[in-house]
């Protein structure tokens, strides 16, 4: 795990250590919780060491995008009930399009990691 150096690296392993803070936010942003997740699996990556072919702007965007959603004190306050979460999807969906092919890149990646379903053979009946 590397030790921050600037801000950024500091913004950033703020958003791994809230993890789960984020996660428990997410589902409210529906349209963009899938979105969402990839781009905090993708921080979370980075940060282990397991992700590095990401520019280092879109990795801060990502991190800076969910910091703001985690902050309940933002432009609009998140207890405002039906207009709270607006300017959160509004940063989040601004960040997607501006990260959106880095996204891709990692989800490619990502799929590429995970190893295929083994077969399942079915029994083989001698006449």
């Amino acid at each position: 795990m590397p030790t921050p150096d600037n801000q950024h690296d500091i913004d950033i392993a703020k958003v791994n250590q809230r993890a789960k803070d984020i996660e428990d936010k997410l589902p409210k942003l529906r349209q963009w919780m899938e979105q969402g997740q990839v781009i905090l699996s993708m921080v979370k990556d980075y940060w282990a060491g397991n992700y590095r072919e990401v520019p280092y702007w879109a990795i801060s965007a990502g991190a800076l995008s969910l910091l703001y959603v985690l902050n309940p004190a933002d432009v609009i306050p998140d207890v405002i009930i039906g207009v709270g979460y607006l300017d959160d999807a509004t940063v989040v969906a601004f960040c997607l399009k501006l990260i959106e092919r880095e996204l891709v890149k990692y989800k490619e990646w990502q799929a590429a990691r995970k190893p295929s379903p083994p077969v399942k053979a079915g029994k083989v009946i001698d006449v």
